[in-house]
């Protein structure tokens, strides 16, 4: 039934043309240095600036079997195979300032989703820019945190419906309260112009909770290289490396480890007073890297990234916890730390139009590299939260114009075999997505 509605909305789609809008990085700003912000000088007056935007994202979705756990979009209910949903409704107001020299003074940025599940704040935060030396600003609010490239990509732009399963595992939600300097120079003239360095500290648990649940605080850092033409035939390549040091505040006594490998691992909990208050281990080291190849029309462009580390959450999830786990009132959960790895990697074509591109991704998330395949097992102490899993995805993007676009894509998603009930064979969890994303 997939194959047949994939093929349908593929004779659709084709049917359609338009325009293809640049990307935007979740806390980009609207100022005269870029080609947007240079568009809308002339509406507003010399020293203010206000602007209006947001997009909307109804789709369709088809799965193989009732009430799949996905991460296309959340999980489907308990008796449900297909869907139509409002992915997302954003409405963005941002705001600038400027002196009489044009330079930016200060920013401001709110954003909220409006969707059929409810409505939720997702941006809210202001930047504060230095103009002596032109390399300095600081951000405060509710923000997207500097990790990675996939996580700060927008919804509205990135190719895939979804982020990766890595990236909504470590960072669910994206954004974060906190504060966060960044080194970015705006001077033509300066030397190192081309490098970026966010340094960021946050509460820890992101949008997943309503309030910090205790005093522990992380840095999330990033160096960015940003995008640099490296031959006369318009090649440019970007990247960076990213690091995450955090972690959650064990309010037990107990804490769960991993011991051994292999055949040998197995989760071994310890009680100890001593684990009160101990700060049991976040930390990501990631890196990644895009390169863009222009073409007579269109792009061809290669994106890869990784992450590894260490990750603290719970028995059942290795998500981090948006509010404090317990298992009754006042008897807090054990609290696991796992060895983690994943990443993804994208190859992105134009199909000889600027309008139609080919979109291939490849992502993986190994929330466990100390077990594998049948050594997962119950009775080691492990469950499904140990289980990897690798989404091949592919499809295609069409521009019907400059404010609108129609994305179909599949996702097959495939799950390690373990000896943990329901999961000992690969489940049918592949995941069909047709779009329409209305941008303004």
């Amino acid at each position: 039934m997939i194959k047949k509605i994939t093929l349908c909305f593929c004779l659709v789609l084709v049917a359609f043309a338009g325009d293809v809008s640049a990307q935007r990085f979740l806390t980009d700003m609207m100022d005269t240095t870029t080609p947007q912000g240079k568009g809308l000088y002339p509406i507003f007056n010399e020293h203010d600036r206000m602007r209006f935007g947001g997009y909307m994202q109804p789709q369709f979705q088809a799965t193989g079997s009732n009430g799949v756990k996905s991460f296309e979009g959340g999980d489907f209910a308990p008796n449900s195979s297909n869907r139509f949903m409002l992915r997302r409704g954003r409405i963005r107001i941002d705001y600038s300032h400027f002196n009489s020299d044009r330079q930016p003074l200060a920013f401001f940025a709110f954003q909220f989703d409006g969707t059929e599940r409810g409505v939720a704040i997702r941006d809210f935060w202001g930047r504060f820019f230095e103009n002596k030396y032109q390399f300095f600003a600081v951000t405060a609010g509710m923000f997207a945190r500097p990790m990675g490239f996939e996580v700060n990509l927008s919804s509205s732009d990135r190719e895939s419906p979804e982020r990766g399963r890595m990236s909504q595992t470590l960072m669910k939600t994206e954004r974060d309260i906190g504060v966060m300097f960044t080194f970015d120079p705006r001077k033509k003239s300066f030397p190192i112009k081309w490098l970026k360095a966010d340094l960021g500290i946050f509460n820890g648990q992101g949008l997943s909770g309503t309030t910090d649940y205790d005093n522990h605080k992380d840095l999330i850092g990033r160096i960015s290289m940003k995008p640099w033409k490296i031959n006369k035939a318009g090649w440019k390549l970007s990247a960076s490396v990213s690091g995450y040091l955090g972690g959650i505040t064990n309010q037990g006594q107990t804490w769960a480890q991993v011991q051994g490998s292999g055949a040998n691992a197995r989760f071994v909990i310890d009680t100890n007073a001593n684990h009160f208050n101990q700060i049991t281990p976040r930390r990501y080291y990631g890196a990644d890297i895009q390169l863009r190849i222009p073409n007579h029309k269109g792009a061809t462009e290669f994106r890869a990234e990784t992450i590894r580390g260490q990750q603290t959450a719970t028995f059942a999830s290795s998500e981090t916890p948006g509010v404090y786990p317990v298992s009754s009132p006042g008897t807090p959960q054990t609290l696991y730390t796992r060895n983690f790895a994943g990443g993804y990697i994208y190859f992105l074509q134009h199909l000889g139009t600027d309008r139609l591109q080919l979109v291939l991704k490849y992502d993986w998330y190994d929330p466990n590299t100390n077990v594998k395949g049948t050594d997962i097992t119950a009775a080691k102490g492990f469950s499904a939260a140990d289980v990897r899993y690798d989404t091949f995805g592919g499809g295609f993007v069409y521009m019907i114009n400059a404010h609108v676009k129609s994305t179909i894509y599949y996702a097959q998603v495939m799950n390690e075999k373990t000896q943990i009930a329901g999961l000992t064979d690969d489940v049918n969890d592949n995941v069909f997505t047709w779009r329409l994303q209305y941008r303004f």
